[in-house]
């Protein structure tokens, strides 16, 4: 039997008060209420699904826990859901149906394209398979707004480097003309997760964010790493591991916007740099071409 989370809910409460438990109804009010905002569907194609653990990490401005239960409805993402097969499948098109026009869709990775999209098929619908270019395609003029999670997304990153042989596109170039909004792009190998959530609510309360020329929200990507480095006009070191500026060891630092000395990672308690290692402009639109990048 398929129950929605609401009806799980309504059903636990009302099991809890059988037993005489406590139940926070504000608590449960906040939850409930969660299920008629705009909801996120998260498509994952060629990539290592790291902007999805990344966004388990969240601890600002809240945590995983309480996002998924009292900020948004996340209807779809194949690595966080129960469901699998033609269940999840169901799931996916039924809430793309029924939220035409109001739905977030994430595009997390890259979209192949070659040999007709056939490199990433992320299940079946009505006994075809269905592409991660053919749901890109579909589903992205039905969203209200778009946002690719994470460089390979956004600039094509790591999927999209060297040969490409499968022919990755980054899912601008794909929706290019077909949406209603421009595609938000938050790149960042992975994306810092405080971005992507604080982005993903300001959606649903805002609208759109102000967005550079690169279509990233300018709030957290319009000041250079360099600008804000700790080890801003310290020694020049021509050596890693020795503490002082990077430039001359190949940090991109200097051309390289993201939010890492501010917000760091890992709770906020490290970052490349933080760590003695030069920036890697993973965030940046030629990503991962330079020689501090081995892939």
């Amino acid at each position: 039997m398929q129950i929605s989370r609401r009806e799980f809910l309504k059903w636990s409460v009302a099991a809890a008060v059988a037993l005489g438990l406590e139940v926070s109804l504000g608590s449960v009010s906040n939850v409930l209420a969660a299920e008629t905002d705009p909801p996120i569907i998260w498509l994952q194609g060629s990539g290592c699904s790291g902007c999805t653990v990344s966004t388990l990490n969240v601890t600002n401005p809240t945590t995983i826990d309480n996002v998924l239960l009292n900020k948004i409805s996340m209807k779809y993402n194949s690595t966080l859901m129960t469901a699998s097969g033609d269940l999840a499948m169901q799931t996916l098109d039924q809430s793309a149906t029924q939220y035409k026009g109001q739905f977030i869709l994430v595009i997390e990775g890259a979209v192949p394209t070659g040999a007709n999209g056939n490199y990433c098929v992320i299940g079946e619908v009505d006994g075809t398979h269905l592409t991660m270019e053919q749901a890109v395609l579909k589903y992205g003029p039905m969203a209200k707004y778009v946002v690719a999670a994470g460089t390979c997304a956004s600039f094509g990153g790591v999927s999209a480097a060297g040969a490409n042989a499968t022919g990755c596109l980054t899912a601008s170039s794909i929706l290019s003309g077909r949406t209603v909004n421009p595609v938000v792009n938050l790149p960042g190998c992975p994306v810092h997760p405080t971005v992507l959530i604080q982005t993903l609510l300001d959606l649903i309360l805002i609208g759109m964010p102000s967005l550079d020329r690169s279509n990233r929200p300018s709030n957290y990507f319009g000041t250079k790493i360099h600008s804000m480095c700790p080890r801003k006009g310290t020694t020049v070191v021509k050596q890693l591991g020795q503490y002082g500026c990077y430039k001359n060891v190949g940090c991109k630092g200097p051309g390289t916007q993201n939010v890492c000395p501010s917000m760091k990672w890992n709770n906020g308690q490290a970052w490349c740099i933080g760590v003695n290692y030069p920036c890697i402009g993973c965030a940046n639109p030629d990503f991962p071409a330079n020689p501090l990048c081995k892939v």
